[in-house]
């Protein structure tokens, strides 16, 4: 099963390449991937069918005991033929169906065959949350064919319409799926049927999968989708709406039937929704004059009968949900091959419009004919057999005095004789000559493959009928773990005469009065046409939540930041306090508000800060303001023996009110809003609210804990296992190390943000390469000695006389290398000491702001000539590769290494492995500082100065040429 399911995998993406190569013809080699599971289910027919059926399972995810475990039982052995054998037979039609310059046709067959594949784990798989994976992969790549030809807005509406409904039933079934699998215990489908739970929770799970199950198949109110999705290519509709995707939803009833076909929410539903399915789809059928939408509908009714009988949860019903199952993806998958011959052929589906089609084209004719046969339950043909079954069935039941029995025997009959008429529709439009109606052109006569195939399923469906007494013993397996019947039915054409046989002929007779009538039966039509249908609702419902998502972003997304934090924070606050509310409060048993004195002292200037932050109306004492708590936050770390939070903590407040110091220089210096006194007390009562809030929710949290904290032992494995002796920096690059990798990307992520807004259009990131160039070379040029030199900085002089400060150029001089120096020594000695990489890129990152401070963007650039996305991309790729590295030694992803060497001289050294992922976090930071510093900083000035330009021009004459300096500037 893993093979094959690899198989289809490895094709699907081999496709577009195949295509490439060899054109249309890659189709017949993709058919090989579903043929092989065709075959394989064949070689499997005696495995499946004994008491231990055929078995795998694999561990995917552990901590969720999410299994790949795959059961081959006669329920699967029999989706397994259905999509491997059409499926391979709809890949070899498609070779002849497409033209070699159909557009996408790579990508299309890649999704026809990966769905393929998508649908044999969705029938095989033995676990319920496995089973929602391939089924949602069914649906994205349902609507990547029913897409196939996006610059049609008829396939782009029906892709996203299929795509909504489904998805809306996907995610009722996730709910349905969840709530199922904790009420049982277990997620594997063999262990839940074994042991049904019951009880209100598995109702309401049942009620939920029904959803997704009844939306994946097209049943009432969601039948809307199906026929639209009739604007895919024909091959689509012949597998997806007729063989494989809409039967997910029939499988799923037929396998849950076993089990929980007595619960109180199964029947009203499945016979109900069944019931109703059946009479709209056969009477929408009967006025359609396109035959591929005819199809459809009938499909659509054809569903409903399935749902029916395969959700009734008794033995005849599974022997003939089985049956008719086979039978239906034969003679309609035949039907939807002969609409695309005709099509593909004569450039039209109007039935209105063919004629003489027939006597050209008999093959083809006598095999829609048997089809049409089929579906309308004519002997000797598997579809008669299935028919009356389920007649057999319902009649039995209403017999022994089942009054919905009845009802349902009534609806079948009713529904059958509307299936008898919309099938003859098909055959008087489709084939005979018309008087008054020339011949059809055939402007492309049809290859062998266009009428091959559909004679193959047509023939299939033939032979199955006769042959019926002989299948009969491969499908009463699944029929076998249904409850036992008094009166079992059997597959075969002759039963003797009886009440079957004759609601069989009925069903003929009145389905012939019901076509010679047919003027009569369109007239009503006409009149019920006003009818309001469910796509209309839908498209009610779409343009309801489209204005009321209009509404709701016009209420709360106007572009005003205090509102858009307000409601952030009002959230946070209502859904934590809810939480507690709700669940109760536990204190801990003790409470140590505060240490030491100190403490207060600084919960006091951190209050005092919060507060006139609050309530300032200048940005930049705001800033400071905000700047302050964080700097009382180091100082708890401080006084609470975390100097290397509290080091970290510093930093990063130092670094961001750098960066926001620098934005503050485009702002006014007062914020633009004059708030009133209610304004600021709002605001004072949020912020208040949200500490409160937070303290609260971490003092129940603390009071509520039942399991060891998650720190319980680090101090041991941070040394054993890390070598070092600092647990926060073993954490970061060891323990934890799959989270820091993240982090970074999301880092590299950031810094591109924040370039990509401030360089707005691409030549000025071109502009900014080519003065990193020229500093590049002005540094290689400058190689005069110190004693010579004009500047205390490289590129100093290059900034206006009036805005240098000589004491800042020499501080700068004089500490720069040292705080280079302390970063370098914070990164080696951070596995043991305070700092760490991250620690260590900040104050990297400090040492580079102090440099651009004294000299200007052009000292920043000769100071670091090279980009930030160098920096960055080196540093991820030294985290990363280390991690690959300690494969190839034998160990695992990002596994860390330890080393005591003796060196002379030094003594023992203490060498580990995840210092080199240490560096790539050193390099990363000090990159994301760089490119602020660059973008914020440096291209800030050059706009700043470009405007001081443009006014001093407009205040000279805008005819002035420019000024010697305005030129050295713009450049």
């Amino acid at each position: 099963m893993t093979l094959l399911l690899l198989a289809h995998a490895v094709a699907a993406v081999a496709a577009p390449w195949l295509v490439r190569v060899v054109g249309r013809r890659a189709f017949w080699l993709l058919a090989a991937a579903p043929a092989a599971t065709a075959v394989w289910a064949l070689a499997q027919t005696g495995a499946a069918h004994s008491d231990t059926p055929p078995r795998i399972s694999w561990t995917w995810v552990p901590s969720l005991d999410l299994r790949l475990s795959f059961l081959l039982d006669p329920l699967a052995w029999l989706m397994c033929l259905v999509v491997g054998g059409v499926g391979a037979a709809v890949l070899v039609y498609c070779a002849a169906y497409f033209d070699e310059d159909e557009p996408g046709l790579g990508r299309f067959a890649g999704c026809l065959t990966g769905f393929a594949g998508a649908m044999l784990g969705l029938v095989a798989t033995d676990d319920l949350l496995v089973l929602f994976v391939f089924w949602e992969a069914t649906t994205v790549l349902s609507y990547l064919l029913i897409g196939h030809r996006p610059e049609t807005k008829a396939a782009r509406s029906a892709a996203t319409e299929a795509l909504v409904v489904t998805t809306f039933g996907g995610l009722a079934m996730l709910l349905g799926i969840v709530l199922l699998g904790e009420a049982a215990g277990t997620y594997q489908l063999s262990e839940v049927l074994a042991a049904p739970p019951t009880g209100p929770v598995v109702e309401a799970a049942l009620a939920c999968i029904l959803v997704g199950a009844l939306s994946k198949s097209a049943q009432v109110p969601f039948h809307f989708w199906l026929p639209g999705a009739m604007a895919a290519p024909t091959p689509v509709s012949a597998y997806l709406h007729a063989a494989a995707m809409v039967k997910a939803g029939i499988y799923l009833v037929a396998r849950l039937a076993p089990g929980f076909a007595d619960a109180d929410v199964w029947l009203p539903v499945v016979l109900g929704v069944g019931g109703l399915t059946m009479l709209i789809g056969a009477w929408r059928a009967l006025r359609q004059h396109d035959l591929k939408l005819l199809l459809a509908y009938g499909t659509v009714s054809q569903l409903g009968f399935l749902t029916v009988v395969a959700g009734v949860g008794s033995y005849n019903g599974g022997l003939t949900a089985l049956t008719l199952l086979l039978a239906h993806a034969l003679f309609k998958g035949c039907l939807f091959l002969v609409v695309g011959t005709i099509d593909h052929s004569t450039d039209t589906r109007d039935l209105r419009e063919l004629s003489g089609l027939g006597r050209r084209w008999p093959l083809l004719t006598t095999a829609t004919l048997l089809a049409l046969a089929s579906m309308a339950g004519v002997p000797p043909l598997l579809g008669f057999v299935s028919k009356e079954m389920a007649y057999d069935t319902f009649l039995t039941a209403a017999r022994a005095g089942s009054v919905a029995d009845g009802v349902v025997l009534a609806v079948l009959v009713t529904g059958s004789v509307l299936t008898v008429a919309y099938s003859a529709r098909f055959a008087l439009g489709a084939f005979p000559t018309k008087r008054g109606l020339d011949d059809t052109p055939v402007l492309h006569p049809p290859s062998g493959a266009l009428v091959g195939v559909p004679v193959v399923l047509a023939a299939a469906s033939l032979l199955a009928g006769p042959l019926s007494t002989w299948i009969e013993p491969w499908l009463t397996g699944y029929a076998g773990s249904m409850p036992a019947a008094d009166h079992r039915v059997h597959l075969g054409l002759w039963h003797g005469l009886g009440w079957p046989l004759g609601l069989s002929v009925l069903t003929l007779l009145l389905g012939a009065l019901v076509v010679l009538g047919r003027d009569g039966v369109e007239a009503v039509q006409q009149r019920l046409s006003r009818v309001p249908s469910a796509s209309t609702a839908y498209r009610v419902v779409m343009r309801s939540l489209d204005r009321l998502s209009l509404e709701v972003t016009g209420a709360v997304q106007r572009g005003s930041l205090p509102l858009q934090l307000g409601l952030v924070l009002g959230t946070l606050v209502l859904l934590l306090a809810g939480a507690v509310a709700l669940h109760g409060i536990s204190w801990p048993a003790d409470v140590l508000w505060f240490a030491t004195p100190a403490d207060l002292g600084v919960a006091a200037v951190a209050v005092v800060a919060a507060v006139a932050a609050v309530r300032s109306r200048r940005r930049l004492r705001g800033v400071f303001c905000v700047g302050v708590t964080g700097y009382a936050t180091a100082m708890v770390f401080v006084l609470h023996g975390a100097p290397d939070l509290a080091l970290t903590q510093v930093l990063v407040e130092s670094v961001a009110l750098v960066v926001l110091v620098l934005v503050l220089r485009r702002f006014s210096g007062r914020f633009n809003d004059d708030s009133t006194r209610r304004q600021r007390v709002v605001r004072t009562v949020i912020g208040v609210a949200v500490g409160a809030t937070v303290t609260l929710v971490a003092l129940v949290a603390s009071g509520a804990r039942d399991a060891p904290p998650a720190s319980t032992g680090l101090d041991v494995t941070a040394v054993d296992f890390g070598g070092g002796y600092n647990i926060v920096n073993v954490i970061l690059v060891d323990t934890r190390a799959w989270d820091t990798m993240g982090e970074l990307s999301v880092v590299l992520v950031a810094a591109t943000g924040i370039a990509s807004l401030v360089y707005v259009r691409g030549n000025q990131v071109h502009e900014h390469n080519e003065r990193l160039r020229q500093a590049r070379a002005r540094r290689r040029q400058y190689t005069r000695p110190l004693t010579t030199a004009s500047s205390w900085l490289a590129e100093g002089q290059q900034v206006p006389a009036e805005r240098r400060s000589v004491v800042l150029e020499v501080v700068t001089r004089l500490v720069f290398h040292t705080i280079i120096v302390w970063s370098v020594y914070l990164l080696l000695s951070g596995h043991n000491l305070p700092g760490g990489g991250f620690a260590a890129g900040l104050v990297a990152g400090l040492a580079l702001t102090v440099r651009y401070l004294a000299g200007g963007r052009a000292e920043l650039q000769a100071a670091v000539p090279v980009t930030p996305g160098l920096l960055m991309g080196a540093g991820l790729f030294l985290s990363a590769g280390f991690g690959f590295v300690s494969i190839l030694f034998g160990g695992r992803v990002l596994q860390t290494w330890i080393f005591d060497v003796s060196v002379p001289l030094l003594g023992k050294l203490h060498l580990v492995t995840s210092t080199v992922f240490d560096i790539g976090v050193y390099l990363v930071v000090v990159g994301l500082v760089l490119d602020v510093l660059r973008s914020l900083g440096g291209h800030l000035d050059v706009q700043i100065e470009e405007d001081q330009i443009r006014r001093a021009r407009l205040a000279r004459g805008s005819s002035a040429p420019p000024l010697a300096t305005e030129r050295q500037v713009l450049r």
